[in-house]
């Protein structure tokens, strides 16, 4: 076997993790034991047997029980130190896996009710981002995501809070949940207030449904970057499209298997995305629920996809490259990548 070198030494940037997704499992069992909530059974079986449930989002049945699991996680963080230690550890564990650059996603809504409203809980979140990154290193910003099940006045909502919050740590705004629901010309507004406000365009798409909604992604909402994408890998005129334009694929391959929108890991589209010529960012979703964070999808790469180490330091560079990072953190970012490329194979 070709000697190989260590992912977790390769620098990288992280750019599709959702915020309570992040977590780790034993921080939701002591949560839930400080604040009395009743996980259900599926969800504290995997978090004691460190297995992800098992799920298949394919469905609008598989995606409620996802959803299920997801809320019971999110209801246990209730105070803003419950914040500030998802965060820090967040930071903690992308620092683990060779993370520089850190774009975690956030619903602020979710959290409002227990962090005393709206502005608040954003607030919350951004002083926990600026805290961890100053003490840990790990540069970090926040997207802020709108939720397609809900209404489009409420994306609007959004959009012109994260503009509010763009100097304090806040660089795009978002559209996610189940895309079989709300289609993203509803929302185009709520993302023309968010571009006109400086934020970059990052709506989840491709994932549940087929390359149509990549297509509305990019006419309706003009994203930049895709969130997942995997889908377009059905449509060679689109794969050119999205290369052209340099829109970046934010994928995930072990979120794409968990739920069951391919059935192996050898079958994620990486190869067809990457020889058309599509900027990827390789990212972990939600780890609480799939088990796996940010060197684990390099891993899968190399493992299922026969992807060299000259491949994968490419795939780090791509995602540095569509990250929000200042200038000189990509140029050192890109630096480590070059030094870590140069350094010996174990």
């Amino acid at each position: 076997m070709e000697p190989v070198r260590d992912l977790s030494e390769l620098p990288k940037a992280h750019l599709h993790l959702h915020f309570t997704g992040s977590m780790r499992p034993a921080t939701v069992l002591e949560l839930a034991d400080k604040y009395g909530v009743r996980l259900p059974e599926a969800l504290t079986d995997a978090l004691t047997s460190g297995e992800p449930p098992k799920l298949r989002a394919t469905d609008e049945r598989g995606w409620f029980r996802f959803q299920r699991l997801y809320d019971a996680a999110r209801s246990c963080l209730r105070e803003a130190e419950d914040i500030q230690r998802l965060v820090r550890e967040a930071a903690e564990e992308d620092l683990r896996d060779g993370s520089g650059w850190l774009e975690i996603q956030v619903d602020p809504t979710s959290y409002a009710p227990r962090l005393g409203g709206l502005i608040p809980a954003l607030e919350i979140i951004l002083d926990a981002v600026e805290t961890t990154s100053r003490d840990t290193g790990l540069g970090m910003r926040v997207l802020v995501a709108a939720n397609r099940m809900k209404h489009p006045l409420d994306a609007r909502t959004l959009a012109r809070l994260a503009v509010r919050y763009a100097d304090r740590g806040v660089v795009g705004f978002g559209l996610s949940n189940d895309e079989r629901r709300g289609m993203a010309r509803d929302f185009d507004r709520a993302f023309h207030i968010a571009r006109e406000g400086g934020l970059l365009s990052a709506p989840h798409g491709g994932e549940l449904t087929g390359p149509t909604s990549v297509r509305d992604c990019l006419d309706d909402l003009h994203a930049s970057r895709i969130g997942h994408g995997v889908r377009a890998a059905e449509d060679p005129r689109l794969l050119k499209r999205l290369a052209d334009r340099g829109v970046t694929c934010e994928v995930c391959p072990a979120s794409n298997v968990a739920l069951g929108v391919y059935e192996k890991p050898e079958d994620v589209p990486l190869r067809t995305l990457f020889e058309a010529g599509v900027p990827m960012a390789l990212g972990a979703d939600d780890p609480l629920l799939f088990g796996s964070r940010l060197a684990a999808q390099y891993e899968i790469a190399r493992q299922e996809h026969d992807f060299t180490d000259a491949e994968l330091a490419e795939l780090a560079r791509q995602s540095v490259r569509a990250s929000a990072a200042p200038a000189e953190v990509t140029a050192r970012l890109l630096a480590g990548i070059d030094a870590w490329l140069a350094r010996p194979a174990a």
